[in-house]
C-alpha cells in the first residue's frame, strides 16, 4: 500500500531526471530554464486535480479523449524534445516546427492562468483557517461552509473562464495580431546633425527571426511598407535567425528587395551566432556563420562587425557605428567593441551606433562613450505581450530589462537610445498588445 502511494511521487521523480538529460542534450543553452519548466508542469498536475472530478463523470471514450487532449502539450514536448536528439529541429518543416512549439506553448499557458488562480485562491483559505485554529474558532458554521463552497465554485469557474479568455487571446495573436505590422514614425533632434543631414530618413528593423515565418507573403507585405517610405537609410538590428543560417535561404529574393538611398546596414543578435542549437562539431559551427556572412553579401547588405561606416552627404558626415552583440547578461555573447568600431572615423560631429542588445547602452556607451548621439537596439520583442495605449504602457519586459521599448535619454538629454519591438517573434509565433514594429525615423539638427 505505501509503495502504492509513493509510485506517482517516483514516476515524477524518474520524469524529471530524464527531462533534465534531455534537455541537456537538445537545448543546453536554455537548461537554466529547466527549473521553470518543472515548476509550470507542478502547476500542470495541479489543476488535473480540478480537472479529472469533472471529466470523470463522461463515457470511457469521451473521458479518454478529454485526458489525452489534456496531457498532449506536455506528450508533445517530451516525444518532440527525444526526437531532436537524433534529428534537430532545424531540419524539421518550418511550418510544422512553428505551429507545434506555438500550440505547445499556448496550451501551456492558458493552463498556467487558471492553476495560478486556484493555487493563490487554496493558499488564501488555507491560512485563514489557520488563523481561525490559532484564535480558537473550531465551531463549524454551516451557513459559512455554505457560503466557502460557494465562493470556491466561482473561484473555480472564474479560474476555468479565464483560462479560456488566454487561450482565444493567443490563438488571435498567433493568426492574426503577428503579422499586424505597425509604423512607428519619430522625429529625432540628434546633437550636432550636421545642417546637410536634416531630413536624414533611416528605417530600422529588428528581430526578423526568420525560423518562425511560415511563408513569405507576410514578409513581402513588411518589406512593401519599408520600400514605401523611399528612406536615406535601412538598418537592421540583428537576430535574423532563431538556430541556423539555412532559415534565411528561402527568403534571399524576398530581402533583397529591400531598398534605400545608403542601401541596408546590419549587425549580429545573438541568436545568429547558432548558440542555441548542437552542433555536430566546431568546423559545422563555424559553416554556419560563413554562410551567415556570405548570405548577407549576396542580398546585398552591408554587415558591420565593430566596423563603421561614414555616410557623406554635400561634403558633410554621419557616421554609423556596427557592433557584434554585447548583453549585459552573461549569457549572451559580449563580443561588442566598440573602440575597435570607430577606429578610422576621423572628426564626425553625430555618431550613430547599432548594437542588438539595449542593455548595452547604461552598462558600456553611457559611461564611456558620451560621443554617440543616437543608439539603436532591439532584442526585447516587447516581450510580445503587454499594454499600449494612451496613459498605460505595461509589458513583462519590463521586469528585466530597464530600457524594453521606444526611446530612452541620458540625463541631460544629449544622447539617446530607441529599442524597436521587433518584426518577428520567437518561442510564441504571435503578439498580443505589442505589434511588430518598422521604425521610421526623421533626424533634426539643432543648429
Amino acid at each position: 500500500m505505501r509503495i502504492k502511494k509513493l509510485l506517482p511521487y517516483l514516476i515524477a521523480l524518474v520524469l524529471v531526471v530524464t527531462g533534465y538529460f534531455l534537455t541537456s542534450l537538445v537545448f543546453p543553452k536554455n537548461l537554466n530554464r529547466y527549473p521553470g519548466l518543472v515548476m509550470i508542469v507542478m502547476l500542470e498536475l495541479y489543476l488535473w486535480s480540478f480537472i479529472k472530478r469533472k471529466i470523470f463523470i463522461y463515457h470511457f471514450w469521451v473521458r479518454t479523449v478529454l485526458i489525452v487532449l489534456y496531457w498532449l502539450p506536455l506528450m508533445a514536448l517530451g516525444v518532440s524534445t527525444f526526437v531532436a536528439i537524433y534529428i534537430p529541429t532545424n531540419t524539421w518543416n518550418e511550418t510544422f516546427n512553428i505551429y507545434l512549439f506555438g500550440f505547445i506553448f499556448i496550451f501551456y499557458l492558458s493552463k498556467l492562468v487558471p492553476a495560478i488562480m486556484l493555487l493563490i485562491y487554496k493558499l488564501i483559505s488555507s491560512l485563514r483557517r489557520l488563523v481561525e485554529l490559532i484564535a480558537g474558532k473550531r465551531k463549524k458554521d454551516p451557513a459559512e461552509s455554505a457560503s466557502r463552497m460557494s465562493r470556491a465554485r466561482f473561484i473555480e469557474n472564474m479560474a476555468f473562464i479565464s483560462g479560456g479568455i488566454v487561450l482565444g487571446s493567443l490563438i488571435t495573436g498567433m493568426f492574426k495580431w503577428v503579422h499586424d505590422f505597425r509604423i512607428f514614425r519619430h522625429y529625432v533632434t540628434i546633437p550636432n546633425l550636421p545642417k546637410a543631414f536634416d531630413g536624414f530618413t533611416i528605417v530600422q528593423i529588428s528581430d526578423l527571426h526568420l525560423g518562425s515565418w511560415s511563408s513569405k507573403e507576410p514578409l513581402q507585405e513588411a518589406i512593401d511598407l519599408i520600400n514605401a517610405e523611399d528612406a536615406d537609410l535601412v538598418v537592421f538590428t540583428g537576430d535574423l535567425v532563431n538556430y541556423a543560417t539555412d532559415e534565411a535561404f528561402r527568403f534571399k529574393d524576398v530581402l533583397s528587395g529591400i531598398k534605400s538611398k545608403n542601401g541596408v546596414l546590419t549587425i549580429l543578435g545573438n541568436h545568429d551566432y547558432g548558440d542555441y542549437t548542437n552542433w555536430p562539431d566546431k568546423a559545422a559551427k563555424k559553416q554556419n556563420m560563413e554562410d551567415l556572412y556570405r548570405f548577407y553579401h549576396e542580398i546585398g547588405w552591408k554587415l558591420l562587425r565593430n566596423e563603421n561606416i561614414i555616410i557623406d552627404r554635400e561634403g558633410e558626415k554621419l557616421g554609423v557605428i556596427g557592433v557584434e552583440n554585447w548583453g549585459s547578461n552573461p549569457r549572451f555573447p559580449q563580443l561588442g567593441d566598440i573602440v575597435k568600431a570607430s577606429k578610422g572615423m576621423g572628426t564626425v560631429s553625430s555618431k550613430i551606433l547599432l548594437s542588438h542588445d539595449p542593455s548595452h547602452w547604461k552598462s558600456v556607451v553611457l559611461p564611456q562613450h558620451n560621443d554617440i548621439s543616437l543608439m539603436l537596439a532591439g532584442h526585447t520583442h516587447g516581450f510580445q505581450f503587454g499594454i499600449e495605449i494612451p496613459g498605460i504602457r505595461w509589458s513583462p519586459a519590463q521586469y528585466i530589462y530597464n530600457e524594453w521599448a521606444g526611446f530612452y535619454s541620458s540625463p541631460d538629454a544629449s544622447q539617446k537610445l530607441y529599442v524597436n519591438r521587433g518584426i518577428g517573434s520567437i518561442g510564441y509565433p504571435g503578439r498580443i498588445g505589442i505589434l511588430p514594429e518598422i521604425t521610421v525615423m526623421h533626424l533634426q539638427s539643432n543648429t
